[in-house]
């Protein structure tokens, strides 16, 4: 039986780990969506997400296999009711990319980024990506200390966003309230998707330890 719930347990996590990668790439094409007003690559990432949607279902049921058949207690238990969690937070990643691939497709075929904020989404664009290959790492190694580390990481994302905003609060600004909202609502959708990752590095050092990550840093 405990061998059992093991296996189980390993491909829960495989399955999770793939869906960060999913969502990871989900929004590497839906950032050069944006980017190079390509409404087909805009309609590749909105109607792959059913795919996703499904691997998502068949996460949450592989959960509900293991709470239904393994009566778990204790550590098992946490893991389980974690893995809801985790399921529910790649599951909101992968609804954020889908949110900025439906910009660009609204937008289209203007860009809907001006020159003076493209760079911000690079990068930010790219910081998503590294965060969601991050969580995937984090889930296979279920290393508490992996974990700590992509929480540091998602501050280069909280330092760009803030940046976005000086650059729209600046009274040069001379694209307009929409183009000021779509902006605000773009760097929204990458700093929650960010936060998603960070969310899923603190359940597995809950996971882990029993613990969150500033009690960890307060115990050592």
């Amino acid at each position: 039986m405990r061998d059992a719930y093991q296996e189980q347990m390993v491909a829960l996590n495989a399955l999770l780990g793939e869906m960060c990668d999913t969502v990871g790439r989900e929004m590497e094409s839906a950032t050069q969506a944006l980017l190079d007003a390509d409404l087909e690559r805009a309609e590749q990432v909105i109607s792959d997400h059913d795919g996703f949607a499904a691997r998502s279902a068949e996460a949450e049921e592989m959960a509900f296999e293991l709470l239904a058949l393994q009566a778990p207690v204790a550590a098992d238990l946490r893991n389980i009711v974690g893995g809801f969690q985790l399921v529910a937070e790649i599951d909101r990643m992968g609804a954020l990319a889908l949110h900025v691939a439906k910009v660009a497709r609204r937008r289209h075929p203007a860009r809907v980024l001006p020159e003076e904020v493209a760079g911000y989404f690079v990068e930010m664009g790219r910081l998503a990506v590294e965060l969601a290959h991050s969580a995937h790492h984090v889930l296979q190694s279920q290393n508490p200390e992996d974990a700590l580390t992509l929480l540091e990481d998602d501050d280069a994302m909280d330092d760009l966003h803030r940046h976005l905003f000086t650059v729209m609060m600046d009274r040069d600004w001379q694209h307009g309230v929409t183009s000021a909202v779509d902006v605000t609502l773009l760097g929204r959708y990458y700093e929650r998707f960010a936060d998603h990752a960070v969310s899923i590095a603190r359940r597995v050092v809950f996971q882990a330890t029993g613990k969150t990550p500033e009690q960890l840093k307060e115990a050592s």
